[in-house]
């Protein structure tokens, strides 16, 4: 432990030693408190709440409900998230890719960072409930449990599958997204959150490829730090082929329009490229960590495209398909 600290003070990652957090600047500790949100995962899920609203009302929905759903749906995927960086906080102090995050730097305390998730979780169920409706709410609150109970406390070091069905927490955004516009949940809301649930473990088993020496050390049995590559190019493509097969499901169950058709056959012929091309190489014994992120950057490629044709859709697939059928 002694040498992780001496590590990050090297790199100026500690205020100064490990008991100086009360010496942070306010601007300091604000950053910090953001950064224990984990801004970036915030960004990934938004990129899929505005367009499902906008596919769900066949149209721009009202401003201020797609604000509120949006603020809402930030507010308590960053409070599951900070309490996932309070859960993981021993495991974080073991690994490289996790040596900035606020808890292990020191800028703040076990316990300002639990507080901080209990407020931040109960602002965003309420905030959804008087602001969207009480169904969005309920669903934020099942949201928070399958990140924080579900993945974070029971199965992330329990099984080499825990994405897979960790992964349950970031397909909700759709589904309260869904329940905002039309206060229920419909099959073409399904189809999307299955969409979401079949990409997560070709997303994210590539970037645990990269960092397998980082989980191995923190104990955590991620896919892709305790199979062979050959293992994982296998799941990836697997999964991949599901998950473009499913996307294909909105179509006769959602109604799509060509725009989406086009984009989500051509989008996934391309994503599945680079799928079978890590396999491909994995059976070489020539699969890298770069290889593997390149797989992991073109799953984030592949949904922000897919959802931004889910938002364009209405305003022209549907309109120029009416005449035909």
């Amino acid at each position: 432990m002694k040498s992780v600290i001496d590590r990050q003070e090297h790199r100026g990652l500690l205020p100064e030693s490990t008991g100086a957090a009360g010496k942070i600047s306010l601007r300091r500790k604000i950053r910090a408190y953001i950064h224990l949100t984990k801004p970036q995962i915030i960004e990934l899920l938004l990129v899929t709440t505005a367009p499902t609203m906008i596919f769900a009302a066949g149209g721009f929905p009202n401003f201020w409900l797609v604000l509120n759903t949006m603020i809402g749906g930030s507010l308590a995927a960053g409070a599951s998230c900070a309490f996932n960086c309070y859960i993981d906080r021993e495991a974080d102090r073991k690994m490289k890719r996790t040596e900035k995050r606020p808890l292990v730097t020191g800028e703040l305390t076990d316990r300002e960072a639990l507080v901080f998730s209990w407020i931040l979780s109960l602002v965003s169920i309420v905030y959804l409930y008087f602001l969207v409706n009480p169904l969005a709410a309920g669903l934020g609150v099942v949201a928070i449990f399958l990140y924080v109970v579900f993945y974070s406390l029971w199965l992330k070091k329990r099984t080499k599958q825990n994405i897979v069905w960790g992964g349950l927490a970031g397909c909700m955004p759709v589904f309260i997204a869904w329940a905002a516009v039309e206060n229920t949940i419909s099959w073409a809301a399904v189809v999307l959150f299955m969409v979401i649930f079949l990409w997560t473990p070709p997303h994210y088993w590539p970037l645990s490829m990269k960092y397998a020496e980082d989980y191995r050390a923190a104990g955590i049995p991620m896919l892709g730090a305790t199979d062979s590559a050959k293992s994982v190019s296998v799941q990836v493509v697997l999964y991949g082929w599901a998950m473009v097969a499913c996307s294909l499901l909105l179509i006769p169950l959602g109604g799509a329009g060509w725009v989406y058709t086009l984009t989500a056959c051509a989008s996934g012929a391309w994503f599945l490229y680079h799928c079978h091309k890590l396999h491909r190489l994995a059976l070489a014994q020539k699969a890298t960590s770069r290889t593997a992120m390149v797989v992991f950057h073109g799953s984030i490629t592949y949904l922000t495209v897919l959802f931004i044709a889910l938002a364009v859709d209405p305003f022209v697939g549907s309109a120029v398909l009416a005449p035909i059928f």
